[in-house]
């Protein structure tokens, strides 16, 4: 469903990203892992089409995002880490803004926007203006947009950021049951015990090239470790590639 050949990233000198291949197949939730500044998040937004980058092809569902970007885009459901809404917004209005973007009839919107601001604990405010919203409702709204138009592949940079203890419960679930559906999930995070917890394999990221990708088991050899804690397989792996 997702495919980087050879995809990199250069602002001016730096290098943000080099030469990154990677595979995501329908149905897998993979982890993208890597320190601060690693290019996490540039690949994340290559991939989600809001940058565009400097070498390399992206394959989103079988079509070129640089070729046919609007068709590309069609069958993602992007949730950014932090939140930027339109605050004199209502939700429900903000959702009605977010499906007209992708065509979603009426229809579908009215059944959609309702089942999802339930499901994310914002169906009593669905009626209130976005900027009476906490830090975590936004983050939950945002998660509501990102599903209305009932996408092939979700791309989430930190999914965590900002939830409570249940809402972070409940984000798993949801990912693992779009899973068995046939969605993708491409997540990028700080947080390694999520990642353990939900992610088929896992890709790890390090000044901008991919170090190691796979199960846990995988990366366990590769690192060289015998403990199945991420965090040291991780610590292994980004210190040795220092």
């Amino acid at each position: 469903m997702i495919e980087l050949k050879e995809v990199s990233k250069k602002y001016g000198d730096f290098q943000a990203v080099d030469n990154l291949n990677l595979t995501v197949a329908r149905g897998e939730i993979f982890g993208f892992l890597g320190p601060n500044g690693a290019g996490k998040t540039t690949t994340i937004k290559m991939i989600a089409g809001v940058l565009e980058p400097s070498a390399g092809t992206i394959t989103i569902g079988g079509i070129d995002m640089l070729k046919q970007p609007e068709a590309a885009k069609r069958k993602i459901g992007f949730i950014p880490d932090r939140p930027y809404l339109y605050e004199k917004l209502t939700a429900m209005e903000f959702l009605k803004f977010t499906a007209d973007l992708y065509g979603v009839p009426a229809e579908i919107y009215h059944e959609n926007a309702r089942k999802n601001l339930a499901m994310f604990s914002l169906g009593d405010w669905s009626d209130e203006l976005i900027e009476s919203y906490s830090h975590g409702m936004k983050q939950r709204l945002i998660m509501s947009a990102a599903l209305l138009h009932e996408p092939e592949i979700i791309i989430v940079d930190e999914p965590m950021v900002g939830l409570d203890p249940a809402a972070i419960i409940m984000v798993k679930e949801l990912f693992q049951n779009l899973a068995r559906d046939g969605v993708s999930v491409f997540m990028s995070t700080h947080t390694l015990a999520v990642a353990e917890d939900v992610c088929d394999r896992v890709g790890i990221i390090h000044r901008g090239r991919l170090i190691a990708c796979g199960t846990t088991a995988d990366l366990l050899r590769e690192a060289n470790v015998t403990d199945t804690d991420l965090e040291k397989i991780f610590l292994n792996l980004t210190n040795t590639a220092n």
